[in-house]
């Protein structure tokens, strides 16, 4: 909340609020108990009330922004984050997911370590090239089916498994083992769709083809 100071009289302060208090709020951040005011005086040698007034107006137009582009792209009614149904919530996150990693909006390691690592974001660490354990970008796509020593060009990559991981988590992997390692990390190898094989140049088009036809 922010105000301008309207008066002093001894230890009482009168403040005009910008906006209406919102008492329902104000009681239930307090608990229902005695409200404590934090009086911050604007001096000029830092952010002012103003200035922070107005960027958290602009951080809850863009939070009402992503969520009209949400209506716009899925074709969803309106819905409240307060009251919202589990299954509204979790395809809100995975819209908000996939719009960052389709603008390259990086991710702190804290909200990383808390996205679910199911098969839609082991599927966007790929076709994005970030790591699927700490969300580092330039990663590599890594065959959690061996290949061994065959020839890459030739393989059917559509039956094999992969995992999206940086540098370091790659030589890791490497170093535990497959198995130990996505029981470390609880992550699951995903297969990718033909789509999928063939923008990342894993496979190409004709080489599915060639396969199909020697079956």
């Amino acid at each position: 909340m922010f105000g301008k100071l309207q008066g002093i009289k001894g230890d009482e302060v009168t403040i005009k609020l910008d906006d209406e208090l919102n008492m329902y709020r104000l009681n239930r951040f307090a608990s229902h108990q005695q409200p404590t005011v934090y009086l911050d005086i604007d001096d000029g040698r830092k952010i002012s009330p103003d200035q922070r007034k107005k960027i958290f107006a602009m951080l809850r137009d863009m939070e009402q922004w992503i969520k009209y582009y949400y209506y716009a792209q899925t074709g969803s009614e309106a819905f409240s984050m307060a009251d919202c149904s589990m299954d509204t919530a979790n395809k809100f996150l995975t819209f908000i997911l996939d719009f960052c990693f389709a603008n390259d909006i990086p991710f702190k390691t804290k909200t990383w370590d808390q996205i679910p690592t199911d098969y839609h974001l082991a599927v966007q660490c790929l076709r994005y090239r970030k790591c699927v354990i700490c969300g580092q970008p330039h990663s590599d796509i890594d065959h959690f089916t061996p290949v061994g020593r065959r020839n890459r060009a030739l393989v059917d990559h559509r039956k094999l498994y992969f995992e999206c991981l940086c540098r370091k988590h790659h030589t890791e992997r490497h170093q535990l083992g497959a198995k130990s390692f996505i029981e470390k990390y609880h992550i699951k190898p995903v297969r990718l769709s033909e789509d999928d094989l063939i923008s990342l140049n894993i496979m190409t088009r004709k080489r599915m083809n060639e396969i199909d036809g020697e079956m």
